[in-house]
């Protein structure tokens, strides 16, 4: 079962081989051997205690011949900033929420629970999604502890999805589901050598995810092969009707992503190499070239150099929206957790934090929440500016300029540099010169990551990012890209990074 596909977990159960319940207690057994004990990856912040149960009672469905979909009887983490019913948490990793349960599932949530997935239990993650402090350390929450990247345990495993990766990587569930505001699925998925998949905004509800940024959250799949993505993404996505922005998606909606799992998938694509957001890592450019390399062998072509427009001219004006929206949506979170939940607004939770400071604020501080105190309303004239110059600059005048003006199918960069030490006294260090992840976060645009290489035994992805609505583009070329290279390896846990 080791490093086992969710196709590969479906058919042993087809089979007869094995059971949702044997594969359940097998990771279960492997999260008590690896993430709770030996190398300590600390990806899981807690089990459901009804997995057991959940799994015997599809096995009950598929001996009867009642097999639900792709994902019947897969047991998956989901990232605890996502609601799940009673009896698990819900905490953001915060210890604010350490005893507060809801009793409702996230609509993403109830569609895996539909389509016969096991919830195995949640995954750790920067606390509040890394939107918290300017020293943030990823990986870290106040009641998780810090998640270790399974390649090398001295290294970060990059946030907010800090535990669904990892988790993932280390062989921890079949797959996860992590969130994304700005590089929260892309960064973690890089740096522990996995694929991840943030879609385009209104792709998957947002229902029940603790807020950040309703302009750029939301939910996607983590992998370990482009096939489990594409398998999860189809069943997590659909029209919510509590959930607005699910309205503006394309039809017909797509739940079945298998036809776009195609070998020469690269043959007769238009590639742009963003050159802008490669940076200066001749290692790192060393990956990408190999990678080019191989797309064109198989039919690509690279158009090369591009640069995409506006790349840097993003940071000040999503700082402004993120907090101002940060400041309403957090508000309005918090308000509908009810009044035995123990705080119930961002003002509430900011002098928690304070007199809880030796448990919560040990490694860094609360300064974005109290910045995004001092925001006006969304109806304010400057969020309002601020958020129109954001899409004018990384849609209309960035991503689908680009892509008109060259006629390509797809931008391609690397995903990141190898991941960086951990360090509790300084905070993170991201080591790129550019952002890579902010302009399709912040046009709301689909982006994916695939493991492309490794620099001393440190995962590198490659990223393929396109217009809105384009999950199926990007899913065909990560898969025809990830069957060329075949580049992702297991973690060796190693203590530190091989020198």
């Amino acid at each position: 079962m080791e490093q086992a596909t969710i196709a590969d977990l479906s058919a042993a159960m087809a089979d007869g081989e094995l059971t949702s319940e044997a594969i359940t207690r097998q990771y279960l057994t492997r999260i008590e051997q690896i993430d709770q004990a030996g190398p300590k990856i600390n990806a899981v912040i807690e089990l459901n205690p009804e997995a057991l149960e959940e799994a015997k009672a599809l096995d009950k469905e598929r001996s009867d011949d009642q097999v639900r979909g792709p994902l019947h009887g897969i047991p998956i983490l989901i990232k605890d900033n996502i609601e799940t019913r009673y009896p698990m948490h819900t905490t953001a990793g915060s210890i604010a929420l350490e005893d507060f349960r809801v009793r409702r599932d996230a609509h993403l949530v109830n569609r895996l629970r539909r389509s016969g997935a096991v919830i195995l239990g949640k995954s750790n993650l920067s606390e509040w999604a890394n939107f918290r402090g300017h020293r943030s350390v990823s990986g870290w929450s106040s009641l998780g502890g810090l998640t270790r990247n399974p390649h090398a345990l001295d290294r970060t495993a990059c946030g907010s999805s800090s535990g669904s990766a990892a988790g993932v990587a280390a062989d921890l569930c079949a797959a996860a589901v992590g969130t994304e505001t700005d590089g929260s699925i892309i960064c973690p998925s890089h740096s522990c050598g996995v694929v991840g998949l943030k879609p385009t905004v209104g792709r998957i509800s947002r229902r029940g995810i603790v807020p950040i940024a309703h302009s750029q959250d939301t939910a996607g799949p983590i992998g370990r092969t482009v096939a489990d993505v594409a398998i999860m993404l189809g069943v997590m996505a659909g029209t919510d009707p509590k959930d607005v922005v699910t309205k503006t998606r394309p039809r017909p909606w797509i739940h079945d992503y298998s036809s776009f799992l195609v070998e020469d998938g690269l043959r007769g694509a238009r590639l742009g190499v963003a050159r802008n957001l490669v940076g200066n890592d001749p290692r790192v450019t060393g990956i990408l070239e190999s990678s080019l390399d191989l797309m064109r062998k198989a039919g690509a072509e690279i158009v090369d150099p591009v640069d995409l427009p506006n790349a840097d001219a993003l940071g000040e004006d999503e700082i402004a929206v993120l907090l101002t929206e940060f400041k309403a949506d957090m508000n309005q979170y918090l308000a509908t957790l009810g009044s035995s939940a123990p705080v119930h607004s961002l003002e509430e939770l900011v002098t928690f934090n304070r007199d809880h400071g030796e448990q919560v604020l040990t490694y860094f501080g609360q300064e974005l929440f109290i910045e995004a105190l001092a925001k006006d309303s969304l109806n304010g004239k400057p969020y309002r500016q601020a958020l129109a110059r954001c899409q004018r600059l990384a849609r209309k005048e960035g991503i689908d300029a680009l892509i008109s003006s060259q006629q390509l199918d797809a931008i391609v960069m690397p995903s990141g540099g190898p991941a960086w030490l951990i360090d509790l006294v300084n905070g993170d260090s991201y080591n790129s010169e550019v952002d890579r992840t902010g302009p399709a976060a912040v046009a709301g645009y689909p982006h994916i990551t695939v493991p492309a290489g490794f620099i001393r035994g440190l995962p590198i992805g490659l990223s393929f990012f396109a217009g809105a609505w384009q999950e199926g583009t990007l899913l065909k070329l990560a898969y025809a890209f990830e069957q060329l290279s075949q580049a992702r390896r297991p973690p060796q846990f190693r203590k530190s990074a091989v020198v």
